[in-house]
């Protein structure tokens, strides 16, 4: 297996947590450098990794393959057009971008570059979105009438990272949080027709939005798509209703804990959720009520990481293209010019 010399941009929380684990532990990547201003962080952690003082200076090391975007969301657009035109496959980190003509600028110019451009939207290999999502193409809820999906914390305070606190393109709860849901949102359901959209801000203190409610409309139902940093007992993340039943489940992916515990993914138990979050299945199927709880499909980041090589590698498609990251920076737009204007935006 010919390895994919890898670097990252920073080595924050998204670096240590999210990106060098799966790096480092598939066998397709080297973890070979990462962008450090002035710290060693990265070298502490993984001691044969390369530290880079400058973008231009990790950008210029000619045996790097893949840069992966992990900088604040503001930061996107430029270090991502630089690491295209430096000619290094890329992942973008979600948000993608900030407005839909950059994500389109991005796309035009990998394409003409044949870059491999993809965007780190990991939530869809959350083991509570791969079961929700498994149960609906099963159609053991028939079709669709109503949908809501919850993304909540208990987060009153300001963050301390002022990147996520100063209002600047692509900050706040919409592009942050919202990314998420959105995204899983166009798997699921494809792209609405029209969308209505509160959002505010509700900490003292606060001057980005830490709150929205989306309500999406589509032929035949609505989805419902919301986010508060003051929920402390917190709705189940998905409830799906349809014409035979309904399904209830909360969102309890557990990577994240483990990743930030320092546990190293992969293995039979990665990615498995507590028996006690398994979801509620109350429908019918052949004339039978069923009321029963569902064991949850596992969750695993790393298999974003196996699309990303084999993208590579192979010359497919990337496991989460540039245009469905672009499109739903379409949706956040849409959003924040319903809330502006008060009113329904059609797509």
């Amino acid at each position: 297996m010919s390895k994919i010399n890898t670097a990252l941009c920073s080595f924050g929380m998204s670096g240590w947590v999210f990106h060098a684990p799966f790096v480092t532990s598939n066998p397709g990547f080297n973890f070979y450098g990462v962008w450090e201003r002035t710290k060693n962080l990265a070298r502490e952690k993984y001691p044969g990794v390369k530290t880079f003082r400058t973008l231009e200076e990790m950008l210029a090391d000619k045996k790097i393959e893949l840069v992966i975007v992990n900088t604040p969301s503001v930061t996107h657009y430029d270090y991502a057009k630089q690491v295209i035109q430096a000619g290094k496959h890329l992942i973008v980190e979600k948000p993608f971008t900030a407005t839909v003509e950059q994500a389109e600028d991005l796309i035009a110019l990998a394409k003409k570059k044949k870059i491999k451009l993809s965007v780190y939207h990991n939530r869809r290999y959350d083991s509570d979105y791969r079961t929700v999502k498994k149960i609906l193409d099963e159609k053991w809820l028939g079709n669709i009438v109503d949908a809501e999906i919850h993304y909540d914390r208990y987060v009153p305070a300001l963050s301390y990272k002022t990147h996520k606190e100063t209002p600047t393109p692509a900050v706040g709860c919409l592009y942050d949080l919202g990314s998420h849901l959105v995204d899983q949102a166009l798997q699921l359901f494809g792209m609405p027709l029209a969308l209505f959209a509160d959002i505010t801000i509700n900490r003292p203190g606060s001057k980005v939005d830490d709150y929205f409610d989306l309500k999406l409309f589509y032929p035949g139902h609505r989805v419902t798509l919301k986010s508060s940093y003051y929920v402390r007992e917190a709705l189940p993340g998905y409830q799906l209703h349809g014409t035979l039943g309904s399904f209830i489940k909360h969102k309890t992916d557990v990577q994240e804990t483990d990743l930030q515990a320092n546990r190293k993914p992969g293995g039979d138990g990665w990615g498995i959720e507590p028996e006690s979050q398994k979801g509620l299945l109350h429908t019918e199927k052949d004339g039978k009520v069923i009321k029963e709880f569902i064991p949850s499909l596992k969750g695993n980041y790393g298999d974003y990481y196996d699309g990303v090589y084999t993208a590579i590698r192979n010359n497919t498609a990337v496991p989460v293209t540039g245009e469905e990251g672009m499109n739903v920076i379409k949706i956040i737009e849409a959003a924040i010019k319903s809330n502006k204007e008060k009113k329904v935006i059609e797509l």
